[in-house]
């Protein structure tokens, strides 16, 4: 690269490659430009809510749904609870997740297709706290819908056997399933750069939600080949583990299946973002 381009681009180094380390001569702190970005992606929501209204309000139409048209599945021998809206309302706030990872997505790919993102990299911003603005959005809004779920759901007569306590192990775990899902939407858009392109990942993710544990316990699914997908379908765990904050209270088994399916989706999503966004960055 030469030196015209890399004093064009002073979020590159002389070798070409984005700057990861230390800040630069003139370059802000990684914490302040993290705290600039997130705020952007924080006052997007305020201000676009067309973004949030359809993560917040589908999930609970579908679960009022569910509960009043398949409470008839707590008559089934083993079923884990006699209140159809305790077992359904976990699959609430995977699917909110995935309603906010569109809009993540699509965030970003606005931001390319309108050119702030070509105006960014001409800045010494470093692709972390451009990553991290991105999702401290999605992850305010997660936390939001837990909070909003679980008093709708407790207002209605659901359970919630984990108590106080468990109400903070659900914020930790669904913060993680927004980081997660967040870095698909962010990967999909850093690659297309197309807001229709990430629209078009949704009916994907509706798949699966459909082939999980989300309408009935894995053990108690009677089709060979259902159960089997559901079983190797990691949304499962993911809905079991929040399911079993409402039901049993404390289930080390599906808390620790739930927690490291998130942990492992949030890390393998945001290293293929950052790749994809260092990648992007360069051309």
């Amino acid at each position: 690269m030469s030196g015209a381009a890399a004093t064009a681009r002073p979020g590159l180094t002389g070798s070409g490659l984005v700057n990861a380390g230390g800040p630069e001569p003139g370059e802000s702190p990684l914490p302040i430009q993290i705290s600039a970005m997130a705020s952007r992606s924080v006052k997007r929501l305020v201000r676009q809510p067309a973004l949030v209204i359809p993560s917040v309000i589908f999930p609970l139409f579908l679960l009022a749904v569910n509960a009043g048209g398949l409470n008839a599945a707590t008559h089934i021998p083993g079923f884990p609870t006699d209140s159809y809206l305790t077992f359904a309302i976990g699959f609430t706030f995977i699917q909110a997740a995935i309603f906010s990872t569109m809009g993540a997505g699509q965030s970003l790919a606005q931001d390319i297709e309108n050119g702030f993102f070509s105006r960014l990299v001409l800045t010494p911003m470093r692709p972390t706290a451009l990553m991290a603005g991105q999702l401290a959005g999605l992850v305010l809004l997660g936390q939001f819908q837990a909070l909003l779920y679980l008093s709708v759901g407790l207002a209605a007569g659901a359970d919630f056997a984990a108590g106080v306590a468990g109400y903070f192990v659900l914020a930790v775990l669904v913060s993680i399933i927004s980081i997660g899902f967040g870095g698909i939407g962010l990967i999909m858009a850093i690659r297309t750069g197309s807001g229709e392109a990430v629209q078009g990942m949704f009916p994907l993710m509706f798949v699966l939600l459909f082939f999980s544990s989300m309408t009935l316990p894995r053990n108690l699914i009677e089709q060979d080949w259902y159960r089997f997908l559901a079983t190797i379908n990691p949304v499962s765990y993911l809905i079991e583990a929040i399911r079993s904050l409402f039901i049993t209270g404390w289930d080390i088994e599906a808390l620790s299946l739930g927690f490291g399916v998130a942990i492992v989706v949030a890390i393998l999503s945001i290293t293929f973002a950052a790749r994809s966004l260092q990648g992007r960055m360069l051309k």
